[in-house]
């Protein structure tokens, strides 16, 4: 392979280690050009699956800041360079892996950490986007409607309550005008003024006026 070919690939593999989500590193020593585009179709639009040469994937592993993959890039190597749910591209690889012995699971690289075989096999264990997406939607209904129960339910009582003291207010008028103040009434005497100094002195002299 010329050197410019050499370049464009090592930067293609670097740029795909970057952007991918995850990628699975197999061997695919006697598998069929056939089983290998099964494979591929397998995988759909989650994940690209290319047959690479080790010195240039090493290459282009360094460069996408990827250290520590050297150990499994022996042999005949592909990788898949899932860009979609890396759960479900794990799930596809390990299914095709038990009818096509041939393919070996070698090892993997996600979110910043180099993964062994059993590590990528145990992603197959966990559950898809879409059920996790599931779960979240109905957890999150769930607590919308407790929320709404909790809001409402004061809003519910204060209702019943105003409701009762309508209904009783119909059924007996004076309620509502027992509920306010009594006035004073119209004919009660107003109170004496109080006595001051000066009234107290002059009703003295009126008396000494009339002893005299």
């Amino acid at each position: 392979m010329a050197r410019p070919d050499k370049e464009a690939t090592v930067k293609e593999l670097s740029e795909k280690f970057s952007s991918s989500a995850a990628a699975v590193l197999t061997e695919y020593r006697g598998l069929t050009v056939k089983a290998l585009k099964n494979l591929r179709r397998s995988l759909g639009d989650d994940a690209t699956y290319s047959v690479t040469k080790n010195t240039l994937t090493a290459i282009a592993a360094r460069e996408a800041g990827i250290d520590g993959l050297d150990d499994q890039l022996t042999g005949p190597t592909a990788i898949a360079f899932i860009t979609g749910d890396v759960a479900t591209v794990a799930k596809g690889i390990r299914a095709f892996a038990k009818d096509h012995p041939a393919l070996v699971i070698k090892g993997g690289y996600m979110d910043g950490r180099v993964l062994d075989a059993d590590t990528v096999k145990k992603l197959a264990d966990l559950e898809s986007r879409e059920v996790l997406l599931a779960k979240m939607a109905g957890a999150m209904n769930a607590n919308l409607s407790k929320a709404v129960y909790l809001f409402a339910a004061p809003l519910n009582q204060a209702a019943r309550a105003m409701g009762a003291l309508q209904d009783a207010a119909q059924a007996n008028p004076s309620l509502i005008a027992g509920t306010g103040a009594s006035a004073p009434a119209a004919d009660a005497a107003p109170e004496a003024p109080a006595s001051t100094p000066a009234a107290d002195a002059a009703e003295e002299t009126t008396a000494e006026a009339a002893t005299e």
